[in-house]
């Protein structure tokens, strides 16, 4: 049976290049990078060699990256160790109600221990109001915490002028930006950031490393404590395979940016155009913003098919797609964001997202169309 791919967004394949450089380490490198003598020493030298690449493509300087288990880990690193290391000036903290549940949980687990936090709403496309963010600022407010990309519906945020304004009020700003990399230009040292957070498997890296950004001056007190690791910020043995790893997806991710976002969004327009022939443009809806998008990520609505259903008849026929977060995706529940930008039960109750990346054709696309045409004509029937 064909199968397809439409769940990037979840987790992407790795590029044959990455993992090229990560077997030739894993078979001829086993040194501990904080051992002295000579296989340490070359392990340190592959470890400063990802940190310096993986800078020189994001604008950053080497000391201003942290290497974590992945974007999980660097949003909780962001979040416990910003507020960890200004609570003296304030307790509270605003972030948005589509947020990735790394912050959402994060920020339910320092409600439990004392802070303050605002969940700004979205509006119907599922974008945040930079006035929100402003009238929700308080003396108190030490961060915010606001993501670049969403990862269910694509909605890019206005993370340049919420930036400006935390810098005017001299708050801490977070940013996870795992959904934007590889997606959207990112040069950090032009942008109002204190901490960004990546991961690899996102970019067609390896699963289980990410990154942390941690703008020169910031403070930041650790989570891990063991060695003193990345400058003392995250302890534990690094994993060299995956920081070269990471980096060689990084070195791909952004030279070939224009080019890649150039075929997702032909991707995305023939998706479109193909259910419009077929189904009609008054059998389904899109959720998110027509503006401010990732090409990469369409979340469709079809009312009158389920969710699930949908899902299940769309893997029958070999096609991966999803209800929303791969850390969810698991549970019936309604999706958060969707629920956020308070759209109505009909559309909340058949969204299907699908995300494309390395590997998809046109004419993989056109055969997706073809089978959702297929199953909503067989669930008519059956109501």
């Amino acid at each position: 049976m064909k199968t397809i791919y439409l769940d990037h967004a979840a987790s992407t394949p790795v590029h044959p290049e990455v993992a090229k450089v990560m077997l030739n380490i894993m078979t001829e490198q086993y040194g501990n990078a904080s051992s002295v003598h000579q296989f340490g020493r070359s392990a340190k030298k592959i470890l400063n060699g990802a940190r310096d690449t993986i800078a020189a493509f994001l604008g950053c300087s080497p000391e201003e990256w942290v290497f974590t288990g992945g974007g999980t880990e660097s949003d909780n690193l962001a979040l416990y160790g910003a507020v960890a290391a200004v609570a003296q000036k304030g307790n509270h903290i605003i972030t948005s109600a589509i947020e990735h549940h790394a912050v959402l949980h994060t920020c339910e687990e320092l409600e439990k221990e004392g802070f303050k936090v605002t969940y700004l709403p979205v509006d119907s496309t599922g974008r945040v109001s930079v006035a929100d963010v402003e009238a929700a600022v308080q003396e108190d407010t030490v961060l915010i915490s606001v993501m670049y990309a969403n990862n269910e519906v694509g909605t890019v945020q206005p993370i340049q002028e919420i930036g400006q304004l935390a810098r005017e009020r001299g708050i801490l700003f977070h940013v996870d930006a795992v959904q934007a990399l590889g997606a959207l230009p990112i040069t950090l040292r032009e942008l109002p950031v204190d901490y960004m957070s990546f991961t690899a498997h996102k970019i067609n890296g390896p699963g289980g490393i990410g990154g942390l950004y941690v703008r020169s001056g910031a403070p930041l007190h650790p989570r891990l404590h063991g060695g003193l690791q990345e400058r003392g910020r995250r302890a534990g043995t690094e994993n060299l395979a995956g920081t070269a790893g990471f980096a060689k997806a990084v070195e791909i991710a952004v030279t070939g940016l224009s080019e890649r976002r150039q075929k997702v969004q032909l991707l995305r327009n023939r998706l479109l155009e193909e259910l419009d022939t077929l189904i009609g443009r008054e059998s389904y809806s899109i959720n998110g913003n027509t503006e401010h998008f990732l090409p990469s990520i369409l979340n469709l609505s079809f009312p009158g098919a389920r969710t699930d259903v949908m899902l299940m008849n769309l893997d029958m026929d070999g096609i991966a797609a999803a209800s929303g977060s791969a850390c969810t995706s698991g549970s019936l529940e309604i999706s958060h964001v969707l629920r956020a930008m308070e759209l109505p039960e009909n559309i909340l109750g058949s969204a299907i997202r699908f995300s494309m990346g390395l590997g998809n054709t046109t004419e993989e696309i056109e055969y997706v169309a073809r089978k959702v045409e297929t199953i909503l004509n067989r669930l008519r029937i059956r109501d």
